[in-house]
């Protein structure tokens, strides 16, 4: 939670100070996007240098700890403390932070304790710039400008120092922030050029362990090497060891740091410099990870006189693509999550699984932009089943932390299945089967009583588990069917219904029930209870994509069901209600900032009202996303909130996302070009759009009339156009004549 003994050393926040971002090349993609949007507000993003999907996250660190210093930095603040190796993207975990890395000189030498009495600097907006693959500052207390690119398994920093007799470079591996400790570190001076050792950690995950190297361009002329307050010499171990670099600089005097990581072992570090870094080319590497983003940005080509919207729309495509993160090095090691080191054989392995949030709609995303690397990703998690008899829940590091609930790894593969994605599918049912079936978390109560009932626990979150097991049992149902395995079909189809056993007729809402079978009395659906997760019963009441059919005729009705959807965005809060952290980007009761609710606007769709789908989502797309530091409405969290951003422009959101199928929403671009790996384009053309103009007057698939509200992945990937054009009257009197279906296409 928020905490204002936290926010101290304030500086004016310049909403637009940050355009600094953008790049030379003002005709390159790279250029519209905004590193810094999120690293204000509740977004909890970080603006420095990574490579898609890539093991490194090299960014700056205030160094000061607190729910708004999640990831490490903070827009309002105005110092640096240093520029660490990993971070998560949007969480509300604090966790990595890993090899901190800081110049100084002789110049400043102030100490605070709310810093832990870390070396820092002031900065100042006016001087920083972010580009993908770039961050830069200048460090003004000591006249240093810090620049930091990376490549997949490398940070690289570049230190333009002034002339200066006691210049260093300060490289803390005792240095912590939020929940992460080290429990033992361990630095190795190999020469005057080379330094290499480890970090192992616990905090969210439980047994990280970060192997490095680290050469720099220039040899330093002596070092104070320390093993918790002790100086020694040649190497040092202890649960706190940091090193002091020096140097004698002259004016703009350039020294070049680069830092290859493993989870595995030092030679898997040091072939990561051998391979991605072999040189002290900065502006090499910054051009090339400039290069690999506009490669993948122009995965998606987007048309519009609307240049504020396009910084957004590519600002949340390239945060779409910060996480899930590499885990293996390039001998393919990693740790593994047994806690041994494993190899990956023939895929790359990737962690910073946050399922819960990017089952949703990250996960859909990358299956139509990244392929060949969801089997990778699909692989991954396969290998944690091998590595531990269950599928990943939020895996990081190598490392299960069982945050948040579900087994939402499986609408992840069995919606890769569907899509044709390569990987093994028998071993994939049995880990879908095997999660499912397991004792913790509840899933046993959950399979003998059909749900969850009510419990003293402070996190009991009965009702959304009941709810999510039942959707992830709906997926396994159509796995099961599709390989021919029958029983258990009828086995998973039935367990999918258990979100009946929730559902209260007389209130029309997912209610808490007590283990007899009855329901909590007292109940007060917009009050937030340790029974729903991160939510109330107005988010969770829609929770059933896998039969929103059956939903709409519990609640009595498609009249009914649009008159609850329609007071879902209109009962706002009152001012005395007290709304928890996570609930944000309120429009009545829907809170976009938090991911049970990103499926609800679509829901008009299922009641033949698509007008009121494409209302409300453009509402959402304009106001819930701006370009500037406080530019989300809620914790990005790994994806998530980016990619409800990125496909619900295009027009279309996957309501059901293990079901193919995408929902039609309200396209906010002209024209948009989908580059497929297959070689294919899919273009989505919006005639006469406008801000006033959010309405679909008529849908044409390839030249022929769609008479439906939905498109399918093979829609998709089959390559073609999709032809809307836009009306600023609601079309109510031309109804689809086959409206969205939650049934299962396959």
């Amino acid at each position: 939670m928020k905490n204002p003994c936290f926010i101290i050393l304030f500086c004016l926040v310049h909403l637009f100070s940050c355009t600094g971002n953008i790049n030379e090349n003002d005709t390159s993609l790279t250029a519209l996007v905004n590193p810094f949007v999120g690293t204000d507000g509740p977004g909890n993003t970080y603006p420095g240098a990574s490579l898609p999907f890539g093991m490194v996250q090299l960014s700056p660190d205030i160094g000061i700890p607190g729910w708004d210093r999640i990831a490490g930095y903070y827009y309002q603040d105005s110092i640096i403390s240093g520029f660490s190796h990993m971070h998560l993207t949007g969480t509300g975990a604090g966790d990595l932070y890993d090899i901190l890395v800081m110049p100084t000189n002789s110049r400043f030498s102030k100490r605070i304790k709310e810093n832990n009495f870390k070396p820092f600097s002031s900065f100042s907006h006016d001087k920083e710039k972010a580009t993908p693959g770039y961050y830069g500052v200048d460090l003004l207390d000591f006249n240093i400008k810090a620049e930091l690119t990376a490549t997949s398994r490398t940070g690289i920093h570049r230190y333009t120092f002034p002339e200066d007799s006691l210049s260093q470079i300060h490289i803390d591996l005792g240095y912590a922030l939020n929940w992460d400790a080290p429990v033992d570190t361990y630095i190795k001076v190999v020469n005057n050029t080379t330094i290499e050792g480890y970090r192992k950690s616990t905090g969210w995950a439980k047994d990280q362990r970060v192997y490095f190297q680290m050469q720099l361009s220039k040899p330093f002329k002596g070092y104070h090497l320390f093993q918790n307050d002790t100086l020694v010499t040649g190497s040092a171990r202890s649960k706190n060891t940091r090193i002091v670099l020096d140097y004698e600089t002259s004016k703009e005097d350039v020294i070049v740091l680069k830092t290859g990581v493993s989870s595995a072992n030092i030679e898997g570090a040091r072939k990561a410099i051998a391979i991605e870094a072999p040189d002290f080319n900065f502006d090499a590497y910054r051009t090339k990870a400039d290069r690999i983003w506009e490669t993948v940005l122009q995965k998606i080509v987007i048309e519009s006189s609307d240049t504020d919207k396009k910084s957004i729309f590519y600002t949340m495509l390239y945060q779409s693509m910060l996480a899930p993160t590499l885990l293996s090095d390039l001998n393919q090691n990693y740790k593994g999550a047994n806690d041994s080191i494993m190899t990956a054989q023939g895929y790359d392995r990737y962690d910073t699984f946050s399922l819960w949030d990017t089952y949703r709609a990250a996960h859909p995303l990358y299956t139509i932009l990244h392929p060949n690397r969801v089997s990778d990703m699909v692989k991954s998690m396969l290998a944690h089943y091998k590595e531990t008899g269950l599928l990943p829940v939020w895996s990081l590091q190598g490392n299960e932390t069982n945050m948040m609930i579900g087994y939402h790894a499986v609408p992840v593969i069995v919606d890769a299945f569907f899509k044709g994605i390569d990987f093994n599918y028998d071993l994939a049912f049995e880990a879908c089967k095997a999660s499912a079936m397991d004792n913790s978390r509840q899933i046993d109560v959950y399979r003998q009583n059909g749900y969850i009932p009510i419990d003293e626990h402070h996190e009991n979150w009965s009702v959304s588990k009941t709810l999510e097991y039942a959707y992830d049992d709906w997926c396994i149902a159509q796995l099961a069917k599709a390989l021919n395995k029958e029983e258990d079909y009828h086995y998973f189809l039935n367990r999918s219904e258990n979100w009946r056993n929730v559902f209260d007729q007389e209130s029309t809402f997912m209610r808490p029930k007590y283990k007899n079978g009855t329901f909590l009395e007292d109940f007060i659906p917009k009050a937030y209870t340790p029974y729903f997760c991160e939510s109330n019963a107005w988010h969770y009441m829609w929770n059933v994509p896998q039969n929103i059919e059956g939903l709409i005729q519990a609640v009595g009705g498609k009249e009914r069901f649009e008159q609850k959807l329609d007071s879902m965005f209109t009962l706002n809060p009152l001012p005395d209600d007290k709304l928890p952290i996570f609930s944000t980007g309120m429009i009545g009761q829907y809170a976009h900032g938090n991911e049970p609710s990103h499926h609800v606007g679509y829901l008009y769709n299922y009641i033949d009202k698509p007008w009121k789908t494409q209302n409300i989502v453009r509402n959402i797309l304009v106001t819930q996303y701006k370009n500037e530091p406080n530019g989300h409405c809620g914790n990005e969290d790994c994806g998530q909130m980016s990619s409800w951003y990125v496909l619900s422009a295009l027009g279309f959101y996957p309501v059901n996302p293990a079901q193919g199928m995408y929902s039609i929403g309200s396209p906010l671009f002209d024209k948009a070009t989908i580059n497929l790996e297959n070689g294919k384009q899919f273009s989505i053309q919006a005639n006469n759009n406008s801000s006033e103009n959010k309405y679909i007057e008529s849908i044409f698939l390839n030249g022929e009339a769609l008479h439906r509200n939905y498109i399918t992945h093979q829609d998709i990937t089959e390559g073609g156009t999709l032809v809307i054009q836009m009306s600023n009257r609601p079309m109510k009197d031309t109804l689809p004549e086959k409206g969205i279906s939650s049934k299962v296409y396959h």
